[in-house]
This record gives structure tokens, sequence and C-alpha cells, in this order.
């Protein structure tokens, strides 16, 4: 072999770790092992060394074991607990690497939970996969010249997000590949459910956490000339002719113990303008039908759409809504199995688009239960959203807020995607390419999370599916970014 593994692993004096390093040191892969701790430690382990570093994730863990590799590769296991190598997943890692001549090589793994393992299979890197929650696993396979450049390229001190840093200079210039084995088990460390984790970003305990993660990502975008500048398009929101001022949209497709609530949570608006509320029934066969037909008979307000189309998601429905002759001018969201919080929500949205001229609002929401009652984390009001930088930090994150609304005509030309996870966030990016975005950070939505929700808990190969979706929208959004860059 040519060029030598160095490792480098968190410190922890545990059975499986000690039984680890034996195996890292009988492979005959690896030159030197490296142990990581917060503080000086007095236990040695044989043949490692310890080197003190705040934590697994800053800059100057990054320049440390940047200065300390020596070997032409870097494992890095950043997280602790049990850890097992499988037979020759050294070597494979090795290879791949050589082969591709990758920046950054991780593969999929087995997840160890009570003596019990289960696949966990990873997805792979894209340009766009620039959100600081992508996830590589526990084995981190890094070049270490695209370590050293990456480290010395960068000035920053990040006490967070210095691997997140690391991990994005290495991408400008060097492939990230993914190895579709399970070449190692770890033992599971956040037990919490995917709809629990999907939050984290907006939690205000993790602001100091974020602002790192956004100003790396600022400075990404900037070097691969996809930042934007906070300057915006001018909108003229009175264009056209309009039946009614705004719309309600409820896609919806059986929802029979939800859709009543609903549909009367937006009759029960008070504004001081027309509007109506559009439902496109998605061939519902629960009785949902039925229940539309019984309100709209009653307030001709309710417009009951039921197209013939039988492959519409979501952003299909709403295409169906946005372009119906009686939609208004502005498209209000309201999801099929959620509620406005109060009677003036209509109303502080219009106010919004009046007072800021913007092409889209977002608000904010209370997440509850089924029965209505505040659920962690409760208040939902994305404050990491700034005028400024907003646009450039939402291709980092994966949401942008509930409820949004629209103006209409431009929601008819740039179209919504028809699929039913991510058309929200893919329709806010395209918005946010041009125009201003406003934002309402008081709480003026109910979103319930239920059984019945499509991301409650997701399971692995579907929160893949969704995260797949997602970078691939940031990877079309950034692509485009940079070709309005080059022709200014």
């Amino acid at each position: 072999m040519k060029s030598k593994i160095n490792v480098f692993l968190p410190y922890d004096r545990t059975k499986q770790t000690v039984s680890l390093i034996s195996s890292l040191a009988e492979s005959g892969f690896v030159d030197k092992i490296f142990l990581l701790s917060p503080k000086k430690e007095t236990t040695k382990f044989a043949g490692c060394k310890t080197l003190v570093v705040p934590n697994l994730h800053s800059s100057r863990t990054m320049r440390t074991i940047s200065k300390n590799a020596t070997g032409g590769y870097i494992l890095l296991i950043s997280q602790g607990g049990n850890i097992e190598l499988g037979r020759f997943s050294l070597e494979r890692f090795y290879n791949i690497a050589e082969t591709t001549q990758a920046g950054l090589v991780y593969s999929d793994y087995f997840e160890l939970s009570h003596g019990n393992l289960t696949g966990h299979p990873l997805i792979d890197y894209q340009f766009g996969s620039i959100r600081d929650d992508f996830d590589f696993g526990a084995l981190l396979f890094f070049n270490t010249a695209a370590v050293k450049k990456g480290t010395a390229g960068s000035r920053k001190n990040y006490k967070h997000a210095g691997l997140y840093d690391l991990r994005l200079s290495i991408s400008q210039k060097y492939p990230l590949v993914r190895i579709p084995e399970f070449l190692y088990s770890a033992e599971k460390t956040d037990i919490r459910k995917s709809g629990e984790k999907q939050f984290d970003y907006v939690n205000p305990k993790n602001s100091s956490v974020q602002l790192e993660m956004e100003d790396a990502a600022t400075s990404h975008l900037k070097k691969i000339k996809a930042y934007l500048k906070p300057k915006f398009d001018k909108i003229d929101l009175y264009e056209g002719d309009f039946k009614c001022e705004a719309s309600v949209i409820i896609p919806v497709k059986n929802r029979v113990k939800t859709i009543q609530q609903a549909i009367q949570s937006a009759l029960n608006q008070k504004a001081d303008f027309e509007f109506n509320v559009i439902v496109v029934d998605n061939h519902s066969d629960d009785g949902t039908t039925n229940m539309i037909d019984y309100i709209a008979d009653r307030d001709k307000r309710v417009i009951h759409l039921k197209p013939l189309r039988k492959d519409l998601g979501i952003g299909g429905c709403w295409n169906e809504a946005v372009h119906h002759p009686q939609c208004g001018r502005f498209a209000v969201q309201l999801d099929s199995d959620d509620l406005y919080s109060s009677a003036e929500t209509l109303q502080k949205i219009m106010n919004t688009f009046r007072k800021e001229k913007c092409a889209m609002v977002i608000g904010s929401y209370r997440l509850t239960n089924f029965d209505l009652e505040e659920i962690p984390p409760g208040i939902i009001d994305h404050k990491e959203w700034t005028p400024q930088n907003g646009r450039n930090n939402a291709l980092r994150i994966n949401g942008l807020g509930a409820p949004r609304a629209f103006y209409t005509p431009l929601l008819r030309d740039i179209k919504i995607p028809n699929v039913s996870y991510g058309e929200d966030y893919a329709i806010g990016l395209a918005v946010s390419r041009k125009y201003q975005i406003g934002r309402i950070y008081t709480p003026i939505y109910i979103c319930r999370r239920w059984e019945g929700n499509s991301d409650a808990d997701l399971n692995m190969a579907k929160l893949n599916q969704f995260n797949l979706y997602k970078d691939r929208l940031r990877t079309f959004e950034i692509l485009e970014r940079q070709k309005a860059n080059n022709s200014n």
C-alpha cells in the first residue's frame, strides 16, 4: 500500500473502543491512531496519541487533525459508542478513494441497537447537498491532501461548524463518494423520531450553532458563485382582473377526520376583502368527498374541484387550483389536517403583502397533536430567516415555514412541481431567487402531528427519498443562481 491511514476518534475508555482500537491497529492499513479529547487524559492506549480538542466539530479540531495527519488518508470516526468494522472494510474505503480520487468517501452501515443490526442506507452526495445535516454516517474517509487544502484555505474559527465548513470546502474541488455497501456497524445514538429531529435548526437553544452553519454555507455559496446579494426585483401586486382578492387552497385526499374543521377554519376568517376556498379533492374514497359537497352546498364561497386526472400529487392539486378562473389574486395555503389559529390569519397575511410589496408571505405555526394540544418544540417561527440573507440560508435548511401565501400570477408562471413532498420548498426557493419574501413571526397557523401525517415518523427508505429529492431541488436552484450571476 502506498498511502497509510491515520485514524482520529473520540477518546473513550469503554471496552468497545478498546476493541475498535485493537482492530484498527491489527488491520495492517493504519499507520497512526489519535484519540480526540476535550482534556488531557492520564489513561494511555498503546500505540495511540491523545490530542486535546474542544469537540469533534470545531475549526480548531479540523486544523489539529490536518496538522497531525501524515498518511495519505484520514479516517475520522465522528461519534462515540460502539463501532465495529466489517471485514476488509478499510481496504474497501482505501481502494474506492484511490479509484475515484474523492476528497471524502463514506458508506452505508448497519445500525446497532440492543444487539440487533438494521441496515442504514445513506444517499449519494450531490452538488446541492449543502445542508448541514447531511448524513455521512459515523466513518468519514478523507483524502489527507484535501483536508490540508481545506483547512489552509479557511480562516474561520467555528466552535460547531468546523467539520461542515471543511466538507463544503472539499466539495468545491473534489467529489464526495458514497459506497452503497454496509461496511461497518455503529450504535444508534439518536433515538428520536424523524418528525422530532427535523426541527432542530429552529430550536432557539441551537441558535449559536445555526448562525455558524449559516455563515459557513453563505461563504460556500460565494465561492461557487451561487450567492445572491440582497437586491430584489419589484413586483406589481395589482395587475390583472380577479373575481376575488384571495383564495384559500386546500388539497385533500382521504381526510374525513379533519377536512370539515379545515374548511370551517378558512370560512371563519374575518377580512376586509372578498375570498373563497378552493378545495381540490384528489379522488377521495373515505367519505371526504361527501363532506366537502355538504359544506359547498351551504356556502358558495367553497369551490369543490374534482380533477379527472389521477396523476396529481399535492403540487399538481395546487396547480389545478391556481389556474382555475375563480382563483383569487393571492393564493393561501391550508393543509387538509391543519387549521388557522384565529379568524385574523388571512387578514394578517394580506396586510403583509400590502405593506411589504412582496411576492410571497410565510407565517409561523404552532405544532400540536390531533387534539390540538401543543407538542415539542411548540412554535416554529423560522427566525433564522433574515431579509438580507434568508434566500441564501434557505439552501441550507430543510423548510421555510407555514402557512405559505403567493401572488397568484407569479405562481401561474413558475408552476409547482407535481409531487407530494418538497413542492412547497421548491416554489419557495424559486420565488426567493428574484423576489422578497415577507415573514410573520407570530403563530397564525396550527400544524397537527398525528398518525395520518406524511412526515410524523418516516422510515429510512422514505426519509432518504425525501432528502434525495430536496437535495436535487437545491442542485437545480444553485445552478439557476450561478447562471443568473454569470449573466449579470
